[in-house]
């Protein structure tokens, strides 16, 4: 699959595209009459607020404003001076002149302001029109008592302003209205707009967030009104390919003449091409009701006592207002929906003869559209019963369809959740108001990318998907921290312990925690609690790794127990926004912690349970750019970080796989036995389900060894073998020998898609982003047979990548006279310090890691605290939490340094872990970072010249050296070379 074919762009009526309709509001109405007639329209002062009336019914989120003048002359000056009005409602006689010359002085003056006519007596209207030159007003229309003709009016304007866009744009459907007679159309107007009202809060109701209901408003039915055979055929052919139906008088005008029998022709005209498009033709003479019904068209008389009644009701039943009511041919009910899953569950149950007979007539589209389902129906519509075998195939091409089509509406919307209602058909939901965070929000965008691009087109055995989530707002954040008090405590409070301590015995919001029960009572899958504060993932200070993360089995029989579970991990990551790692680590950025705000993610963990064990296949992290690329491999071919078991082993710097996407086969750190079997995974992180984290609530993160991954039936995915007898690695682990975590059946021979996956992802995000991102997923094969192995979407982010504008020549500089060389850095520019904390290499442990890193911490915070920059060398790879690949520091231990030097052990190379949280911070913090490996002929650091220096402190084998004179540092960033010089030291 090409990444054109992947990306191909929603279909035209998504809910999405919604946001574009309605571009033209009427938002100020001029009203001009006499203050009698004004006072006749405003019923003693109620029309302002009659008219708002109607739009909060309607439940809009706007409503015009009224402005009153007296006088043709007062109406021009008003207009001419403020240009904000976006329709001008006149009376008949306006003191100083008419309605007709007012219109005609507005458009003299070049405005094109919609000048409609509103009379309050027929007979004078009619006398009017026939005594003047009316053709500067857009229209007239007749007041009846009914304040709802006000909104009639605002709408039908809006409507014809707005329907050739938004019906080319979203699919909006249009009602053809035919009628020429003022009585009767200042009557049908609000009695159809009263219609679409009561289909509108239906559908409003089931919205999946206020926005969508808002769009769903938007993309409702345009109603177009015609006068003429002539204006009603030009509105037809420009709007057959979305006309939900037409209602017409019988006798109107045609050729510029009354016609008897216009509608009839106009009917048959309609329907010869169209005919499953409904069509109603009123008259008030009763005998052309058959030549109606030979047209293929409904008949209402217009004298009749129930004539708005039966026009609701017709449509209601041709227009699929209300439930779609499943019927045999004799008209029999055998079955209704209201809803799109309802349709889909009744399509499996009705008799075969319902199906066929409504699909002849194209009800599910036409019910489908007036849903404003129109993507779903536009596909459907061109389905006929012909085009298959049997009727139950067209039933389980239908079903099909319509699941596919809510999935994929519930992988790009993020829907309220509301527990009264709340069944976990969705994927991802809200609970509380406020924002999502950065996390969340940036899983909400990848979701509607893997739409976009139609990742999972094509692949039948691997669904690519964010896995399912809620999440609680900021806003409970906020009301949590408020309600106790807690806000001046967390930020003062210096103890985490006491922090922890405060929030897990605070009381949690009522309300939020009732929501929390009933989405534990559909959902029982483990969980992961995540951090998403609003800071976080951000492009250049990403917080990566500062915030908690907490695991619940969420297996306990009692919800009880299972709810305050997780109301306290929620408590748990909220106090980690005041930790002191949390405090440190927002002092070396330009915000204030008082503005960070925290959603809580709670995301179900991808993998399978083997035993008391809970584990993804693999999981890791992918970079659209490689820092360290080494031919063939460019920086924009991507790198990719993989391991067994959970992703910890990744993002905490462990020994794990890394490749490029673009050449998967292409492994530096496997090039020779040796190197595997020193860089190759030892051993794996699972959840014990059995046992307990901190305080027996919480699932705790354990260690295990390859063996349990192979009693699993895990690694035989991802294993190889060493044979020591022959000094090889074989694919597979069928023979005996040491165990290799090598994933060659999967980048060697295909097992599993995931370089191509990876590669179309990696595209998606630069795409999207319009910069690099990094993403995390994880893997799960254990799946039962039949069902398509997962590929979970973690995370993404925009990856922090400093863009060098000039690059910096380093210059000739004799070894003799430099602390360090290397051709692996990242960094650009030039700066100098005097301190320097280096890690001895002659003295240091492996062994004594944590302690080296508790020591490194301490000069740490002295030079933070008097802002002295300096550079930081050491050993092994910074910020790995296996003591044995290096030091284990966290970001806030380390945040001081301008540069950081990590080289190689004596018996060990050293490979930058570029999907470690530790190396995200790096890059979004701007911190030159030089790795060297002397022994492998890459750069080298001067030991010895540090060695002979003395210290201004020192604790075990860390010293802190300070120089009198500068120590400069050249980077260039292009060729990714440095060059740390020694001090004058003369």
């Amino acid at each position: 699959m090409t990444s054109a074919g992947a990306r191909g762009r929603f279909r035209p009526g998504r809910v999405h595209d919604f946001h574009d309709l309605m571009q033209h509001r009427v938002m100020d109405v001029l009203l001009v009459a006499s203050p009698y007639d004004s006072f006749l329209l405003e019923e003693a002062g109620e029309l302002s607020e009659r008219m708002l009336g109607e739009f909060r019914n309607l439940d809009l989120h706007y409503g015009p404003g009224l402005t009153r003048v007296s006088t043709g002359a007062e109406a021009l000056a008003v207009v001419k001076q403020q240009r904000r009005f976006n329709l001008i409602l006149t009376t008949v006689h306006v003191g100083d002149m008419n309605a007709a010359e007012l219109a005609r002085r507005v458009r003299q003056e070049g405005l094109d302001t919609p000048v409609v006519l509103l009379a309050y007596d027929n007979r004078e209207l009619k006398d009017f029109v026939a005594r003047r030159d009316v053709s500067a007003l857009d229209r007239s229309f007749l007041w009846q008592g009914d304040a709802r003709i006000l909104l009639a009016i605002v709408k039908y304007v809006e409507d014809k302003l707005n329907a050739a866009h938004d019906t080319a744009t979203g699919g909006v459907q249009v009602i053809l209205l035919v009628e020429d007679n003022v009585r009767f159309y200042s009557s049908f107007l609000p009695t159809i707009y009263a219609e679409l009202l009561t289909q509108s809060q239906r559908l409003i109701s089931e919205g999946m967030n206020l926005a969508d209901k808002i769009l769903r408003m938007r993309a409702r039915p345009k109603i177009l009104l015609c006068g003429t055979f002539e204006e009603a055929w030009a509105a037809f052919e420009a709007y057959r390919e979305v006309l939900l139906g037409v209602i017409s008088d019988i006798e109107f005008p045609r050729d510029g003449r009354n016609c008897r029998d216009a509608g009839i022709e106009l009917a048959r005209s309609i329907r010869g091409p169209w005919p499953d498009v409904p069509v109603l033709l009123q008259s008030s003479r009763p005998q052309n009701e058959a030549l109606a019904r030979e047209a293929g068209a409904d008949f209402l008389l217009k004298g009749s006592p129930l004539l708005l009644h039966d026009l609701r009701r017709f449509m209601t039943t041709n227009f699929g207002f209300g439930d779609f009511v499943f019927r045999l041919p004799d008209r029999t009910e055998v079955g209704r929906a209201s809803d799109l899953r309802g349709l889909e569950e009744a399509l499996r149950a009705v008799p075969a003869a319902s199906v066929a007979y409504h699909a002849q007539r194209n009800h599910f589209s036409k019910w489908l559209k007036a849903r404003t389902e129109f993507a779903l129906a536009h596909d459907l519509r061109p389905r006929k019963v012909s085009d298959f075998k049997t009727v139950e195939d067209l039933r389980q091409n239908l079903i099909g369809s319509i699941a596919d089509y809510r999935r994929e509406r519930g992988h790009v919307v993020v829907a309220d959740f509301d527990r009264h209602t709340f069944d976990a058909s969705g994927d991802f939901y809200r609970i509380g108001g406020g924002s999502l965070g950065g996390k969340a929000r940036g899983l909400t965008f990848a979701r509607r990318l893997l739409a976009e691009w139609r990742i999972n087109q094509g692949r039948d055995k691997v669904q690519v998907a964010v896995p399912p989530s809620a999440v609680v707002g900021t806003d409970v954040f906020d009301r949590f921290l408020d309600d106790n008090d807690l806000r001046d405590f967390a930020i003062a409070e210096e103890d985490d312990a006491v922090i922890l301590r405060r929030f897990a015995e605070a009381p949690f919001p009522g309300e939020t925690r009732r929501d929390l029960a009933a989405y534990l009572e559909r959902v029982r899958y483990p969980l992961a609690v995540r951090s998403s504060s609003i800071l976080e993932d951000s492009q250049y200070q990403p917080f990566t790794g500062v915030y908690e993360t907490y695991m619940l089995a969420n297996n306990h029989p009692f919800l009880d127990v299972r709810l305050d579970q997780l109301v306290l991990a929620v408590k748990r990551v909220y106090a980690s926004t005041f930790s002191r790692h949390a405090k440190a680590y927002l002092r070396a950025t330009p915000y204030r912690l008082e503005e960070e705000k925290m959603a809580v993610l709670l995301q179900k963990i991808v993998g399978a349970a083997h035993g008391s064990r809970f584990y993804p296949d693999f999981a890791g992290v992918v970079r659209s750019h490689n820092f360290y690329p080494a031919a063939p491999l460019k920086a924009d071919d991507g790198i990719a970080a993989v391991s067994l078991g959970l992703g910890r082993t990744v993002v905490e710097g462990g020994n794990c796989l890394r490749f490029s996407p673009r050449y998967p086969r292409h492994l530096i750190q496997f090039s020779s036995v040796a190197d595997i079997l020193r860089n190759t995974q030892r051993d794996f992180w699972a959840l014990d389900l059995g046992g307990d984290g901190p305080d027996g609530v919480l699932m705790s993160e354990t260690r295990y060894s390859l063996e349990d991954a192979e009693a699993d039936g895990t690694l035989a995915a991802l294993g190889s073998t060493y044979s020591a007898e022959n000094d090889a690695i074989y694919d597979g682990i069928s023979r005996a020998g040491l165990r290799v975590v090598s994933f060659a059946s999967v980048l060697k021979h295909g097992a599993f898609p995931l370089a191509e996956i990876l590669e179309h992802l990696m595209e998606m995000g630069r795409w999207g982003v319009n910069a690099p991102v990094e993403l995390e997923f994880a893997v799960n094969l254990s799946v039962p047979p039949g069902a398509p192995k997962e590929f979970g979407f973690l995370q993404m982010r925009p990856l922090a990548l400093s863009r060098e504008t000039e690059e910096l020549e380093l210059g000739e500089v004799a070894p003799e006279n430099l602390i360090c060389r290397s051709a692996h850095v990242l960094g650009n520019g030039k700066t100098e310090v005097h301190d320097l904390v280096v890690v001895d290499f002659h003295r240091f442990d492996r062994a004594q890691s944590p302690e080296t890193a508790q020591a490194v911490a301490r000069f740490n915070a002295e030079l933070l605290a008097s802002g002295t920059p300096y550079v930081l060398v050491g050993v092994g790879r910074w910020g790995s939490r296996d003591p044995w690949l290096g030091i284990p520091v966290a970001w806030d231990q380390i945040s001081g340094a301008r540069v950081i030097v990590e080289a190689g052990f004596k018996d060990f190379k050293v490979t930058p872990s570029q999907g470690s949280h530790f190396f995200q911070n790096l890059t979004s913090f701007n911190v030159g970072y030089f790795t060297v490996n002397p022994d492998a002929g890459d750069g080298f650091v001067d030991w010895d010249f540090l060695a002979g220096q003395p210290a201004a402190g020192e604790s075990a084998c860390v010293r802190h050296l300070r120089f009198p004179r500068p120590v400069m540092i050249k980077m260039n960033g292009k060729a990714n070379q440095g060059v740390i010089v020694k001090p004058d030291l003369g």
